[in-house]
């Protein structure tokens, strides 16, 4: 069975950093299109980045020039940078690939507060 852990989450002001990492085991994420989903308190869960296998990127748009998706091939495991968090990027944090499968990792809480 595919398992997925998402790492890196925290609590951070607005307008800081961090790189959330997702780590992958019967599964290689190279051959794949990856995402990162957020879900928030009382919401659905949003896709918000995918990488495709061969390496392009797409962003939801509330996202967009903020995230930046990545994959590590040798290390088999795919990264969200978010930069210039906002309150409203407070969410907790999941990879899965795109479209996803039925089973989700435990994810990893983003919380963006001052």
């Amino acid at each position: 069975q595919v398992q997925l852990v998402e790492s890196g989450g925290g609590l951070v002001q607005p307008g800081g950093s961090l790189r959330l990492s997702c780590a992958g085991s019967r599964i290689i994420f190279s051959f794949y299109r990856m995402g990162w989903y957020r879900q928030a308190p009382g919401k659905q869960r949003e896709l918000v980045a995918v990488i495709t296998r061969e390496g392009s990127t797409n962003y939801a748009d509330s996202v967009k020039g903020r995230f930046t998706i990545s994959r590590d091939n040798a290390k088999n495991i795919v990264y969200l940078q978010m930069n210039s968090l906002k309150p409203e990027d407070t969410a907790n944090y999941y990879c899965n690939l795109e479209p996803s499968l039925d089973s989700w990792g435990q994810g990893t809480q983003v919380t963006v507060s001052s």
